[in-house]
């Protein structure tokens, strides 16, 4: 994937991760609240992958 699939890929699972969030947390599911935070920080992560191909030109 290239640093544009990336980013949207990590806006979208960040996204998808804070809803999930506060819908555990307002439903008082800890298990969803944990999945939303989980896929929040595979967003992070997505997005942190895609900077570095950004600054080293996909060759990653």
């Amino acid at each position: 994937m290239g640093e544009f699939t990336d980013k949207v890929s990590a806006a979208a699972n960040k996204l998808a991760g804070n809803v999930k969030e506060s819908v555990g947390e307002s439903n008082h599911d800890a298990g969803l609240k944990a999945e939303g935070e989980a896929q929040q920080l595979k967003g992070t992560g997505q997005d942190i992958k895609g900077s570095i191909k950004g600054a080293l030109g996909d060759k990653i």
